[in-house]
């Protein structure tokens, strides 16, 4: 059975998949990252998955992979498949793609973690059938994908969508990447997390714990959760005005919280819109599964460049 290798590389785990030519997830697996024992060792283990799963589907389907894809965090130059910088990862400048294909004997795409799970949002998850759209996950951090007609937009040096940097409050919290009052600092999970630890004086909770003590209506977490969706929202309309998306898609850990966090992300996204065309504000359908399905795309793409249409692959 023809069929593809997705892998999605995260700090912590790493997912992957097998892929069938009708879109089907023949085989899903895990593996820690390892990224504790250093970068050699990352690599190593990325490597070695891709070669258990590339000897899976030759046992379970009587042939190989015909392609893969593989999504990273950090800076990534697609096209160079060049592993630029991953700072949890402690790499730079890894030929990732030349690697891999090199072990699997196949063609490889290489692709920026979220730019691949806005790729999969966009073309089978929240996004399908929306010709702008931009996805914006808050988790650790905050990152965004700008999706342009079934693509994603990496932009000239490979740092398209970084709405995390956008800076919402002037000479506010220092930020690592250098500038004061970024929108990260404010409304990403991590820095909920933050605050809502600061605020109920227990260094244990997090951003789920606030979003419950919101729900309850404890006045000390809506003072925290309504200063993270105003700064949410002034960095969403910043992005609105500039991109014009017909869809704005939220996702990562944050978006768990459902109504909790998109009531109040709407009301506070319509106050601040005048002239702007409001998109629809949804939540990310794909979960945690969105890199790895769209690592299957980017795969499926390098098999399907000659044809007009691109295969999908299902949830």
């Amino acid at each position: 059975m023809r069929h593809v290798i997705a892998l999605d590389v995260g700090g912590t785990g790493m997912k992957a998949a097998l892929i069938g030519d009708d879109g089907a997830l023949l085989h899903r697996a895990r593996r820690a990252t390892g990224r504790e024992r250093g970068p050699e060792a990352v690599l190593a283990g990325i490597l070695g998955f891709a070669a258990e799963l590339r000897a899976h589907g030759v046992e379970q389907y009587g042939e190989p992979a015909r392609a893969a894809g593989i999504a990273v965090p950090g800076i990534v130059d697609e096209a160079t498949g060049t592993a630029v910088y991953a700072a949890n990862l402690g790499w730079r400048d890894i030929p990732l793609r030349a690697l891999l294909a090199d072990r699997l004997g196949v063609p490889v795409a290489l692709g920026h973690d979220v730019r691949t799970g806005g790729l999969a949002e966009g073309r089978i998850g929240a996004g399908r059938g929306a010709d702008r759209f931009l996805f914006v996950p808050l988790g650790t951090g905050i990152a965004g994908a700008i999706g342009l007609d079934g693509r994603v937009e990496a932009g000239a040096h490979g740092f398209a969508g970084e709405i995390g940097h956008i800076v919402v409050r002037p000479g506010g919290v220092a930020c690592p990447c250098g500038q004061h009052g970024c929108l990260e600092r404010y409304a990403s999970a991590s820095a909920v997390s933050e605050s809502w630890a600061a605020a109920c004086g227990n260094p244990d909770a997090d951003a789920a714990d606030c979003a419950e003590a919101v729900a309850s209506g404890d006045p000390n977490a809506v003072r925290v959760w309504q200063d993270a969706v105003d700064a949410l929202a002034d960095g969403l309309v910043t992005a609105i005005t500039l991109l014009d998306p017909r869809t704005l898609i939220i996702g990562g850990g944050l978006a768990e919280a459902g109504e909790v966090l998109f009531q109040p992300l709407r009301a506070a996204v319509r106050r601040r819109v005048t002239f702007q065309k409001l998109p629809a504000v949804v939540p990310a359908a794909l979960g945690d599964t969105a890199g790895c399905l769209g690592a299957g795309l980017l795969a499926r793409d390098l098999l399907t460049t000659t044809t007009s249409t691109t295969p999908e692959v299902s949830a």
